[in-house]
């Protein structure tokens, strides 16, 4: 009879980061970007680019370099250029993924990653603009891969519409919701042993009508199809955003997974440099680069999260 042993394969690392305005310091007059160039509200220069460029890369350093990088509100190829290639993460050799999506502002969702550490095999979007209401949203990103032990990983990343749309933007993203549980279930059933990591800020939290109706969600952090919100295994007392004293978890992270797949930990990154002290309340919010129409010179009104998985398989001897 043939011996059996349980092999455990090194760690993936995906991370997700709303990123917050990263914009370069030119106008494009297809997008509303005018408050980001040297005379715009914001006085944006590049050496407050290069700041923020140079602060997102020592954040990803103190997460050990995660294999890839979910991005939300980046405005262009060229940003990605910089922060890949004019950081110390090209000695990484990050490349990245990006389309641009009919957002008025001109901002995407992106991928960066590690060539040694995940191969892309195809990328596409998924368009989510309502363009007949007028309603022009940040598409979905698929990127399909492989890791260096052949399993399977698909990243679908995500911006949804924030709630200052009220009413129609809840629907836009309840509609969302329900597409993106969909295009999981697809992937799944294309690459069943495989993983399908949905990542972003979805501006709506886990008890919110995007995930419980859109997502099917009920009082379990399963649904039906057997996607997993990872999400709600961080502890309630913190968060990845804080609006008015509130910390919540508005990014969040999901998984379909074929068997074998574990959950080594799911972490909001609260180093210091990232957080800064509240005005008028007790506590610790994100540093944000700007804090109205005030240069705050930190990165993000959000905070990075860090996912680890592991693929165990059975060695046959």
């Amino acid at each position: 009879m043939m011996a059996s042993s349980v092999v455990a394969q090194e760690a993936f690392t995906a991370a997700w980061w709303n990123v917050e305005n990263l914009f370069d310091t030119r106008d494009d007059p297809r997008t509303n970007d005018d408050e980001f160039t040297p005379q715009g509200d914001y006085h944006w220069t590049r050496r407050k680019l290069q700041a923020k460029l140079q602060g997102i890369a020592k954040t990803l350093a103190m997460m050990d370099l995660p294999d890839v990088v979910g991005l939300a509100e980046v405005e262009n190829s060229y940003v990605l250029r910089e922060l890949c290639n004019g950081t110390p993460l090209r000695v990484a050799g990050y490349r990245y993924v990006h389309h641009d999506s009919p957002d008025r502002r001109g901002i995407d969702v992106a991928l960066i990653y590690r060539q040694d550490r995940f191969r892309v095999l195809r990328d596409s979007v998924v368009r989510v603009s309502d363009s007949a209401a007028g309603f022009f949203t940040r598409d979905i990103l698929v990127v399909e891969g492989v890791t260096p032990q052949g399993d399977s990983v698909c990243l679908v990343l995500n911006h949804w519409p924030s709630k200052k749309g009220g009413e129609e933007a809840e629907a836009h993203r309840v509609e969302i919701a329900a597409r993106l549980r969909g295009l999981m279930k697809e992937l799944h059933a294309k690459y069943p042993q495989g993983a399908v990591v949905a990542m972003g800020d979805m501006n709506s939290t886990a008890d919110e009508q995007p995930m419980s109706v859109g997502m099917a969600f009920g009082d379990d952090s399963v649904n039906s199809d057997g996607i997993r919100n990872l999400t709600l295994r961080l502890p309630r007392d913190w968060g990845s955003h804080k609006f008015q004293g509130q910390w919540d978890y508005i990014d969040q992270v999901l998984l379909l997974a074929g068997e074998g797949w574990l959950v080594g930990d799911l972490k909001v990154m609260r180093y210091d440099h990232l957080l800064t002290g509240e005005k008028n309340r007790p506590g610790v919010r994100p540093r944000r680069t700007n804090q109205g129409m005030r240069y705050e010179g930190g990165l993000s009104d959000h905070l990075p999260l860090r996912l680890r998985l592991k693929r165990i398989n059975m060695d046959n001897k």
